[in-house]
């Protein structure tokens, strides 16, 4: 069976609706049953941060990724130096029964220092595990404020925070059919409203089967952008809309939530990507290209039919 990524390499340049289509699949087919909305237990945000030290500029990663989980609630940051090749990311991970704290991670010549305030932090059931105010994360490298997320400010920071953009945003779901977010697609851009859902249809899905069709629907800002037939045959694909004056791709492969043995996790996994136009390439960028190109914002929403605690 064809690979996710050959093909969306076949439809890299068309702006218009694609789908790529396989031979219908011999295992057994699973509609999905139409019930509550799905829940968001883990969020992961990358941010590209210019940072300038002493000997030359170097561009670094930070991941923050918020957990909630049966066990408990935590969140972990990485920080990866993507100019210079031999670094070793840093991985810490800082449980939530500890509100308030600073951390202190070291690798090679870098020194990182983490800060966290979520003691008075809000959240809401659209985002999650993620705070959505009352709280901040800060984060310096060799003392140089590098990052900054939340509405509180740290007490003990000068301010002064340098660049740095998100560039992509991974969040997980478990539950049977309906996915909901909010997004930016540039950091300039509005809060859109990402609606994924199963719907069925007043139709057969296969002559002799008995019940009704399920389709794929999309809607951004309650404004239906895509919806997939024949599911069976059009698990995988991808189709491109335009937001804020940004082509955006979106791209899903849902095989194996339609398909998957009884005694695995079935999965689902929708992409949203922007380009810098329509000439630009609808896959990764090459590693060499990352610092010097405007690589936009990549949403991911990975979707689980079972609770993976």
């Amino acid at each position: 069976m064809r690979g996710l990524a050959s093909c969306y390499n076949e439809h890299a340049i068309r702006v218009s609706d694609s789908y790529c289509s396989s031979k219908p699949s011999s295992e057994a087919y699973l509609c999905p049953k139409i019930t509550l909305s799905s829940t968001k237990y883990y969020v992961t945000s990358v941010y590209k941060v210019n940072f300038n030290s002493t000997q030359k500029p170097q561009l670094l990663l930070i991941s923050i990724t918020w957990t909630k989980k049966l066990i408990g609630q935590g969140f972990v940051i990485t920080v990866t130096n993507n100019s210079d090749p031999s670094f070793h990311s840093i991985p810490k991970e800082h449980q939530l029964r500890k509100s308030k704290g600073n951390e202190t991670l070291e690798s090679q010549n870098l020194h990182v220092q983490v800060s966290w305030d979520v003691t008075a932090a809000k959240y809401s059931s659209d985002q999650g595990p993620e705070p959505i105010g009352g709280f901040y994360v800060d984060v310096l490298v060799n003392a140089e404020p590098c990052l900054h997320l939340g509405d509180n400010k740290n007490a003990e920071a000068n301010g002064g925070y340098g660049s740095f953009s998100l560039v992509s945003r991974i969040e997980r779901f478990f539950g049977n059919t309906m996915f909901s977010t909010k997004t930016r697609f540039s950091d300039a851009g509005i809060s859109h409203d990402i609606v994924i859902n199963f719907r069925t249809v007043d139709e057969e899905c296969y002559k002799g089967h008995g019940h009704d069709e399920v389709v794929l629907c999309v809607h951004m800002d309650e404004k239906r952008i895509l919806q997939v037939k024949k599911l069976k045959w059009n698990f995988r694909g991808n189709h491109t809309v335009f937001v804020d004056g940004l082509v955006v791709d979106m791209m899903w492969d849902i095989h194996d939530w339609l398909f998957f043995d009884q005694n695995n996790r079935g999965s689902a996994v929708f992409m949203f990507r922007t380009r810098s136009g329509l000439d630009s390439r609808l896959w990764l960028l090459e590693e060499k290209d990352f610092q010097t190109s405007d690589n936009g914002f990549s949403l991911l929403i990975c979707a689980n039919s079972k609770n993976p605690d």
